[in-house]
């Protein structure tokens, strides 16, 4: 079957959930579906809202509806096969219609955001957010242009267990991806962690981040987090589980909650909380891994225009060794 090797997406105005799933079914029918404190305004808030929301409360996997404009498409769920280069529909015309197979609408920039933003450090930013709690299930990474601003390629796997039984993989799946409509899709395209990292290793080197000869570690880029459990926690045990060396590039990494405290002088314990301060209506699905981590992106873009400087918050000494935060006033 001839795979397409291609950058994902979805958008911006969402619907109940009730009508998601109904879109979803043709992921779920067969496989020969398979696509095979204070408030810090900001002049710049309209490029990422679109609309001043009052707060809101989204329960677990529950998915917001955001008020719709006239300049707004309808909003469509990415293609999950897409995003993972397996989409064999794109030349049907009904799946066209119902998921969306661009994740650049979801990360929209105004030129007035984007000349808001002060000269970073780094040049790209890996927003990445884990799914898993026994071992990892997703791994989805959502690459930024630092100085633009500008969505520019994402990599998604889902991940299939090592050690848990299939019985239990196929409950625990079906209780975390089946209130999505989308567990088919997991079980269709689900690869091992170390392949997931094979290919990833790929996709970054093809981006000119990292080169294996060069000791492993990131080329002017870093993982941006919303926490510090994917990287300080659930990577190295995931690795000691699959039986690989903790990879170099993994040595560091942002969290956004550090800078968000530092930068905002107020504390979030959550996407979910960032979101609702800055009144930015949630994209997608909460705790479906590729439009989380969509929505930390979103939540880094609306900080940069603000004028926020990303900095390194966490740094591990070695594969084995303890982490060292860097800032004083951190989330512990």
């Amino acid at each position: 079957m001839a795979m397409a090797r291609v950058s994902p997406s979805s958008s911006a105005r969402l619907l109940p959930y009730p009508l998601l799933q109904s879109f979803l079914r043709p992921f779920s029918s067969s496989v020969s579906h398979l696509c095979s404190s204070r408030r810090r305004s900001s002049p710049v808030a309209a490029a990422f809202s679109q609309a001043s929301l009052s707060p809101h409360t989204v329960s677990e996997g529950q998915v917001m509806e955001a008020p719709s404009t006239s300049s707004r498409r309808p909003w469509k769920h990415t293609c999950l096969y897409y995003t993972q280069g397996k989409c064999t529909m794109m030349n049907d015309a009904m799946h066209l219609e119902k998921f969306s197979h661009n994740l650049m609408e979801d990360l929209p920039v105004s030129a007035s955001a984007a000349d808001k933003v002060k000269l970073q450090k780094l040049d790209y930013f890996l927003i990445l957010d884990l799914e898993g709690k026994v071992e990892i299930l997703e791994f989805p990474v959502i690459m930024i242009d630092a100085q633009s601003m500008e969505f520019v390629d994402s990599f998604h796997r889902f991940v299939r267990p090592t050690i848990m039984s299939e019985q239990r993989t196929t409950e625990y799946i079906a209780g975390k991806y089946g209130k999505f409509g989308v567990d088919r899709v997991w079980h269709d395209t689900a690869i091992p962690f170390k392949e997931v990292l094979q290919q990833f290793e790929e996709w970054i080197g093809n981006h000119n981040l990292w080169k294996k000869e060069h000791g492993g570690s990131l080329n002017s880029a870093a993982f941006v987090t919303c926490g510090n459990w994917d990287l300080k926690t659930k990577v190295p045990d995931q690795c000691k589980v699959s039986k690989i060396k903790l990879p170099a590039y993994f040595m560091e990494w942002i969290n956004l909650k550090d800078i968000y405290l530092n930068f905002y002088s107020r504390r979030a314990t959550g996407m979910m909380t960032m979101m609702r301060e800055l009144q930015m209506p949630i994209v997608g699905s909460h705790h479906l891994g590729i439009d989380d981590s969509k929505n930390i992106a979103r939540v880094l873009q609306r900080m940069l225009a603000d004028g926020a400087v990303m900095q390194i918050t966490a740094k591990r000494q070695s594969a084995t060794g303890d982490v060292k935060f860097l800032f004083e006033d951190r989330i512990r």
